[in-house]
């Protein structure tokens, strides 16, 4: 009978072909002349699995059967180790809210290997919270089983919602307990330990490149570009193999045109990573550490999920794209080395710009049932719906959603043939004055007037909307509320929530529950507003 370890190809590329760090202890230091650091994740005193995602597992070649093995949950909480594997913790820098933090790496997280699936490539599978690392500084390594509920949600709601993102392939608890602060505030108290598998083609980030290029380590800065070329952007390598200055400015390029789609895409479904910290940008275009993340609720363009950035609003909603370019910036200036012209990297920046608006307007025109983008014209309407949602407390999720039901055909002059399908997506529509119901009014009926310029029929347009506006998303009430059962050792709703969210396009009946506006009960209960950087 083949089995779990018989089904894991181990192909340790990275380690194999970049240079190690020579020193083997485990305690915080400086790592200098190396990527990465050998490092064993701590071993548990009781883990159990309690979350995983079917269609991960069935990415790396494994069934059911493997899932409910012992090895399996051994494995991904950090207890036991295949032939062949080579945990090690990456070394990597980066800007932390504008500013330059030296060195930074993977302080709680352990890369157990990379494996050949049959389908996607190389896959890591990398545990977070197993334990430290040269990198954690005063940290512990450890996770705890509210940040690893919201890690594993999230990674599955946003792949399944059509945004790049890493995976999440288990979820298991610890069996120990763990000392957290998570408001800062000298109340710390024990939670639950917990570990996720996170599953990428690659956990490279902005930072990888950024920390040997401020060191003046080009030899290693040289040796990232090109193994991540290699790996992950063998396409843009010419037939005789060689990785030149002219794959470099390609390679670049790529980046950052996956970058705007990624970013676009959180624009699109209303989602707010909370700190975009170049340490945290993936070099591959993924979404990665998930940590004071939010949903857009009550859409505001101001919006941060993350408490420390409460006062800065440095990663706001609304400065997303913005933010990206500044981190592409970076980028830009770390890699330069290997290029040694300016004028290449401020063109591919200077056109990130026009496609990050070019694309945002054509998603935008999605959002709203148009055909196409056509213009200045299109951009005012867009404007103007932003200032009339950001005007009073309305729910964007559900807006798009409800907006997708009226008629194009809709005599929109008296609000009583509009306003009772909208109501849903106001948070309080008893206090929507007379103003806001005539502004509101003449918008739609300019929008009513664009949308039968497409020639599109009512269904036609309703369903290209619901394709691109999702019904459930992963709120941060929800999230707290399923981890608030898990911390009691429910998991039930832990796995409906999951269940839902793989279908975030649907109607399902079965859990429209998910589907309702943030309750008034969480506007600002801790952990369904906004979050600290605390794990």
């Amino acid at each position: 009978m083949t089995t779990l370890a018989d089904k894991l190809t181990v192909d340790n590329r990275f380690t194999d072909a970049l240079t190690a760090d020579r020193e083997k202890s485990n305690g915080p230091r400086q790592v200098h002349g190396a990527a990465y650091s050998l490092v064993m994740p701590t071993a548990t005193s009781k883990p159990q699995l309690i979350a995983h995602s079917s269609e991960v597992a069935q990415l790396l070649g494994l069934d059911q059967q493997d899932v409910a093995g012992e090895l399996f949950t051994r494995l991904f909480s950090g207890n036991t180790l295949l032939d062949g594997m080579q945990p090690y913790a990456m070394c990597y820098g980066g800007h932390q809210f504008g500013h330059w933090a030296g060195q930074l790496g993977d302080g709680r997280a352990i890369n157990l290997a990379q494996v050949v699936t049959q389908h996607d490539g190389h896959q890591v599978l990398q545990l977070k919270g197993a334990g430290p690392t040269p990198y954690s500084r005063t940290a512990d390594g450890l996770a705890v089983l509210r940040s690893s509920v919201r890690e594993f949600l999230c990674s599955e709601a946003m792949y399944h919602l059509g945004v790049p993102t890493t995976r999440a392939l288990s979820l298991c608890l610890t069996g120990d307990q763990v000392m957290r602060d998570m408001f800062y505030d000298g109340n710390g108290a024990y939670e639950p330990g917990a570990v996720v598998c996170r599953v990428s083609a690659s956990f490279m980030r902005f930072g990888s490149f950024q920390l040997p290029a401020n060191r003046g380590d080009i030899a290693l800065l040289t040796a990232l570009a090109d193994h991540c070329i290699s790996s992950d952007f063998a396409h843009l390598i010419e037939p005789s193999g060689v990785i030149d200055k002219a794959v470099y400015i390609r390679w670049f390029n790529d980046i950052c045109q996956r970058t705007c789609k990624m970013v676009i895409a959180w624009q699109r479904v209303g989602f707010v990573h909370g700190v975009m910290n170049t340490d945290n940008m993936s070099i591959i275009g993924e979404t990665i550490d998930y940590g004071p993340y939010g949903w857009i609720d009550d859409f505001d363009l101001d919006w941060t999920p993350n408490t420390t950035d409460a006062q800065g609003r440095r990663y706001r909603f609304g400065a997303q794209g913005e933010i990206s370019h500044w981190n592409l910036f970076q980028l830009a200036n770390a890699i330069y080395p290997l290029i040694e012209e300016s004028l290449p990297l401020e063109q591919i920046l200077s056109q990130y710009s026009n496609d990050f608006q070019q694309q945002w307007a054509q998603m935008m025109a999605s959002k709203l049932g148009m055909a196409q983008y056509n213009g200045q014209d299109d951009l005012l309407l867009f404007a103007e719906l932003e200032q009339l949602l950001q005007s009073v407390d309305t729910d964007m999720t559900v807006f798009y959603r409800q907006l997708a039901k009226l008629s194009q055909h809709l005599e929109v002059t008296a609000s009583d043939t509009w306003l009772p399908i909208l109501t849903p997506s106001y948070y309080a529509p008893e206090r929507l004055s007379d103003k806001y119901i005539q502004v509101m009014g003449d918008w739609l009926s300019r929008y009513m007037n664009r949308l039968r310029q497409d020639n599109r029929s009512d269904d036609m347009r309703k369903q290209a909307m619901n394709q691109v506006n999702p019904k459930y998303v992963l709120r941060n009430y929800l999230a707290q509320q399923a981890i608030e059962a898990a911390q009691k050792g429910d998991y039930s709703e832990l796995e409906s929530l999951h269940q839902a969210l793989r279908n975030p396009y649907q109607e399902q009946p079965e859990f429209e529950h998910y589907a309702q506006k943030r309750p008034e009960w969480a506007r600002n209960k801790a952990g369904c507003s906004a979050l600290s950087c605390s794990s």
